[in-house]
């Protein structure tokens, strides 16, 4: 796959040991969303190497010193419904006062085109740094969709992380979106003919949430 300067593909140990587990059809539905959870706080880390930072006057035990702080109010989580929900608490562990909207995807399943029926976001969210989180880019669709009813309500800084992904789907949300940073902690094969990533892991939302 082509080199895109937007997109950031982790190579990190501790991420593919819980990968591989997430990957096994036989990890529990608990286990899975415990997985979830925590390669997004993982990559919630590596992704902020640009976090705006405000200094402020902290009092020691010894004295008073000048330090650094990530900026209050700067930060909004945004998943993609309903697999993205299960990112959340993983990206809240960093960030846990960031506030939480709500963007609802769904894929026609005869054309595999991404559908709008629900977006709800933070008041002032135009002004935050937005992660925009769903653990499966496939075709891309669904991001691209995203992403675009963010931009639409005034977004500029927006932060796209996927936990898997495949080459077609990263592609097209970094030609379509130049300007947002798409984090990846596993890049896979391909897509099959019915748009599932291969390996992949399956459906996503159905594993986090124990339905069919």
């Amino acid at each position: 796959m082509k080199k895109y300067p937007n997109v950031y593909v982790f190579d990190h140990p501790l991420i593919k040991h819980k990968v591989s587990i997430l990957r096994d059809k036989n990890t529990s539905t608990k286990e899975f969303r415990e997985l979830i959870e925590e390669i997004a706080t993982v990559m919630t880390y590596e992704s902020m190497k640009d976090v705006e930072l405000v200094p402020v006057e902290v009092e020691t035990p010894l004295e008073t010193t000048m330090q650094y702080r990530v900026k209050e109010e700067s930060v909004a989580i945004v998943p993609i419904l309903r697999a993205g929900l299960g990112m959340v608490n993983g990206v809240h562990r960093v960030f846990p006062t960031a506030r939480v909207g709500h963007i609802g995807m769904y894929r026609d399943e005869n054309t595999l085109e991404p559908r709008e029926y629900y977006c709800k976001l933070p008041e002032g969210v135009a002004e935050k740094t937005v992660f925009l989180v769903d653990p499966m880019l496939a075709t891309g669709g669904s991001a691209c969709d995203a992403i675009t009813a963010l931009k639409k309500r005034g977004v500029k800084k927006i932060k796209f992380m996927a936990i898997i992904a495949a080459p077609e789907g990263v592609e097209k949300v970094a030609t379509t979106h130049p300007d947002v940073s798409i984090y990846v902690s596993t890049m896979d094969r391909c897509l099959n003919s019915d748009g599932y990533i291969l390996p992949g892991l399956g459906d996503a939302g159905d594993r986090l949430f124990g339905t069919k």
